[in-house]
């Protein structure tokens, strides 16, 4: 789901160009997806069996080592990919394939680390995703930048909807999400801030009044959900509902 949510975010950000740059930006995403879906998954095998069983580490499909040895050999096959294009797209590569910080230095057991860090994660794919996809490989047009910089506000604020569903493993490893620190302010910043987003982004992109109340509506819904249903069925639900509001 998420390189179909990138690459439209991608081609609607970027300029109307050449339809082959949706292909490369596609490649793109899935290239830097798949370091960063090895990378996190070698770091925590045990919250995976909490969590998420059916992934190739916890089910045997690959060992930890040659699933660290992936993890490594992707990064300068990402880093050489991203310079074909532009020492932009290069840059934005080298802010998504090294997240040392978030997984060696574990900066994902904090709330506030984490969100911080997972919101750059996700704008340095936007950034890629954007460049590639465009005319000029090598800049924004100020609406790709306000769309990116407004998603990361976004991500930030209210991203840790996604910590919901998987309680069960973070509490296992010792990670401090907000949802484990702070349950009833967790809940209460994604039933808030949701429907706030959307009028904020509807107001900048001229949103007419019935989308407009159309999405508030749906995001009042989402926002809800968190907040009245506290079952792990019931999160993994409403996270799926978050990732496409």
């Amino acid at each position: 789901m998420l390189v179909r949510l990138q690459t439209l975010f991608a081609i609607v950000a970027a300029p109307a160009c050449d339809k082959s740059h949706a292909l490369h930006a596609v490649f793109w995403i899935w290239l830097h997806l798949l370091q960063f879906d090895v990378a996190n998954q070698v770091l925590d095998p045990d919250e995976d069996k909490a969590n998420k069983a059916t992934r190739p580490l916890p089910a045997g499909r690959i060992t930890l080592t040659n699933a660290i040895h992936l993890r490594w050999a992707l990064v300068p096959i990402c880093l050489a990919v991203s310079a074909f294009y532009s020492a932009e797209t290069l840059g934005a590569s080298v802010a998504r394939s090294l997240p040392v910080w978030y997984n060696e230095l574990r900066a994902h057991s904090h709330w506030l680390s984490k969100d911080v860090m997972t919101a750059m994660g996700f704008a340095s794919f936007e950034l890629g995703g954007t460049l590639v996809a465009g005319c000029d490989r090598s800049r924004l047009e100020p609406a790709g930048a306000l769309a990116i910089a407004l998603s990361t506000g976004v991500f930030i604020t209210t991203l840790h909807a996604q910590d919901f569903k998987d309680e069960e493993g973070d509490r296992l490893i010792g990670r401090k999400t907000l949802h484990i620190v702070f349950p009833s302010l967790a809940r209460a910043s994604i039933l808030v801030g949701l429907p706030l987003w959307t009028i904020c982004l509807s107001c900048v992109w001229g949103m007419d009044l019935v989308c407009s109340l159309a999405f508030t509506a749906f995001a009042l819904v989402v926002g809800s959900r968190f907040a009245l249903n506290t079952t792990v069925q019931g999160a993994r639900v409403s996270c799926k509902l978050y990732s496409v509001r």
